[in-house]
């Protein structure tokens, strides 16, 4: 467990490293696979990894000096902890499909909860379910989707 945290963070320093510095050329065709391998991982999709390129990596990171496997590793906590702050930040899709249930059964509730705030747009959806439910229903479902 061990070898393998430590191998996707030396994979995660030479990408990162390769992105930022263009001056940096890379020679031999495993080091391009891992970058590719890396590019893909950064842009969403996953990436197969083979026991070869995890090894290599290790091998390249092993090679660096103390103080420069240290700006590594520091490097690549600070993107972990950037991820990090942007998935905590990240609304999923099943906020959007509670909230139109909810807007369904008590429409100035679930426009309190998307909201935030007792506003305008909420005394407008307690009026509209008071007067009429299903104006304040259809009120709700706009303002929540």
């Amino acid at each position: 467990m061990k070898k393998i945290l430590l191998g996707t963070l030396c994979l995660a320093s030479f990408s990162f490293s390769s992105i930022h510095a263009s001056s940096v050329e890379i020679s031999n065709n495993s080091n391009k696979e891992t970058n590719k391998n890396m590019a893909a991982e950064i842009s969403g999709t996953q990436p197969n990894w083979d026991d070869a390129v995890v090894t290599d990596a290790m091998s390249n990171f092993k090679s660096l000096s103390r103080v420069e496997r240290k700006a590594r590793v520091k490097e690549v906590k600070k993107y972990l902890k950037e991820y990090k702050a942007n998935a905590a930040n990240a609304t999923g899709s099943n906020d959007k499909v509670l909230l139109a249930i909810l807007a369904i059964l008590l429409p100035p509730l679930a426009v309190y909860l998307h909201q935030g705030a007792t506003n305008s747009t909420f005394w407008i959806s307690v009026l509209l379910t008071l007067l009429f439910w299903l104006p304040g229903v259809i009120f709700a479902l706009i303002t929540v989707l």
